[in-house]
């Protein structure tokens, strides 16, 4: 204890504190106050460490008095002036305006807080409000879109009803004009049956035949034909095909049954028939041009409305296939088989028999001209590279052989396209066996002898001349 004593005399803190006391007032009223309050901070840390040091020698002082020593001086003496220095109102009135300090920050602070919360509460109300809102915009849209959606589909259905109620009503506007074109067909026919037309007398004199594609005019309606011509354009096409391939099939088949009965050969009957329905396809053609010319004459004094004339020569055509004289070309067609060199042998065959056939051959050929794009028959020579595109092979023939020996039937063409093959005989040496069928052959003679007496009343010349021969290839 009285070494910390003396160190605390000779430390001089005590002269030191007193020194700083009396400069520290001398200049308190020229310092600022910051420099004010660093001195009285100094001159506190200073009085701490003296009662520091003062606290320890009390502390040593009261060891050496023994357990209880110096108890009573402690509670007389320094117990009251600890409490007399912390009830102090000189020092707690600071304290207590600190506390108020604090308290006031501190509920200033709540405030704030309080306010800032309400204020972010409304905030997440008015983004939860307006969130809502969204919601139920977004749900009037939905059920908008469904609706819009259901009604284009309704919309949808109501243009395939549509459509289906036009193509109904084309169906049977189409069906209706079919129908009047055959009532009207049926009716010139009905006329024509009680009254002889001038046109079936097949004068060479075209006034008749103008008289009665004037009356046949005026008598139908033919802006009503266009229609039915480009209505009925694939129907008739499906027919006259039908027609053909029944042709080959069946009237090709009875032709060659009834010339049996007079050649025996099957070549031959072959080529009688083929040729017949090539001489039919020319001989028919040529009709069809002369009977258009003379249409195109009648209708074109009289005609007006903004259809083209030749689209109403047409119609008017296909409307009127009844005024076709297809005997006469039945007629023509025998008189050039008559001297066809292929087929005049033997004399006598009279091609009347085969009447039917050819007349058949004539009224399809004469429809297929109608058609748009019209139908003909391929070309066809013996001796010719055989072409499987166009033909088949017969049963009897060589199917190693290139070469075409005769044609059993024509192939039927569109645009130079195949659309119907034909039939053909294949063999060796075909061309050399054709060279010298055509060297051998000779023109038919003057009298035929007739074994049917229903052959002779044809009413066809049957005067057989020698005339010079010509050869089919050139003009088929």
């Amino acid at each position: 204890m009285a070494d910390s004593l003396r160190r605390l005399v000779n430390n001089e803190s005590c002269r030191t504190l007193q020194d700083k006391l009396e400069n520290w007032y001398k200049d308190y009223y020229m310092n600022s106050c910051d420099q004010n309050l660093n001195c009285c901070c100094e001159i506190i840390e200073m009085n701490s460490r003296i009662q520091g040091q003062l606290f320890t020698i009390l502390s040593l002082t009261a060891q050496e008095g023994g357990h209880y020593a110096g108890v009573e001086t402690i509670k007389s003496r320094l117990l009251p002036w600890l409490g007399t220095c912390f009830s102090n109102s000189s020092m707690a009135k600071p304290i207590e305006n600190n506390i108020n300090l604090l308290q006031v920050e501190s509920l200033e602070k709540d405030r704030q807080l309080r306010e800032l919360s309400a204020t972010r509460e409304r905030e997440i109300q008015q983004l939860d409000s307006e969130l809502n809102s969204t919601r139920v915009q977004l749900s009037m849209v939905q059920q908008e879109l469904k609706s819009l959606q259901a009604q284009e589909e309704s919309r949808q259905r109501s243009l395939d009803m549509l459509t289906d109620y036009e193509r109904q009503l084309r169906t049977l506007k189409d069906e209706i004009a079919v129908l009047s074109a055959e009532k009207s067909v049926l009716q010139s026919r009905l006329s024509r049956s009680r009254s002889p037309s001038p046109v079936s007398q097949h004068s060479r004199s075209c006034s008749p035949m103008q008289k009665e594609l004037q009356k046949e005019l005026h008598k139908e309606l033919v802006p009503s034909s266009p229609l039915v011509s480009r209505l009925s354009s694939v129907s008739r096409k499906a027919n006259l095909l039908a027609r053909f391939s029944d042709a080959y099939a069946q009237g090709r088949l009875e032709a060659q049954t009834l010339l049996k009965r007079f050649i025996d050969k099957m070549e031959t009957v072959q080529r009688i028939i083929y040729i017949a329905t090539v001489e039919s396809f020319h001989v028919a053609k040529m009709a069809f041009r002369h009977f258009k010319i003379r249409v195109r004459k009648t209708l074109s004094p009289t005609h007006i409305g903004s259809e083209e004339l030749e689209d109403a020569v047409m119609d008017y055509v296909i409307c009127h296939l009844d005024l076709y004289d297809v005997q006469c070309s039945v007629n023509d067609v025998i008189r050039a088989m008559n001297v066809n060199p292929k087929i005049s042998f033997p004399p006598e065959v009279d091609f009347i028999v085969i009447n039917s056939f050819i007349k058949e051959i004539c009224c399809i050929a004469f429809a297929m001209q109608t058609l748009d794009p019209p139908l003909d028959i391929a070309f066809g020579a013996d001796g010719e590279i055989f072409n499987d595109c166009k033909y088949r092979r017969s049963c009897d023939s060589d199917f190693t052989a290139p070469l075409v020996f005769y044609h059993v039937w024509p192939a039927l063409m569109e645009n130079e396209i195949v659309i119907m093959k034909g039939e053909a005989v294949t063999k060796r040496g075909a061309f050399w066996s054709s060279v010298r069928n055509v060297n051998r052959s000779r023109s038919r003679s003057l009298s035929p002898v007739h074994h049917h007496g229903s052959c002779g009343k044809s009413g066809v010349s049957r005067s057989r001349s020698p005339s010079p021969p010509r050869n089919i290839n050139t003009r088929f």
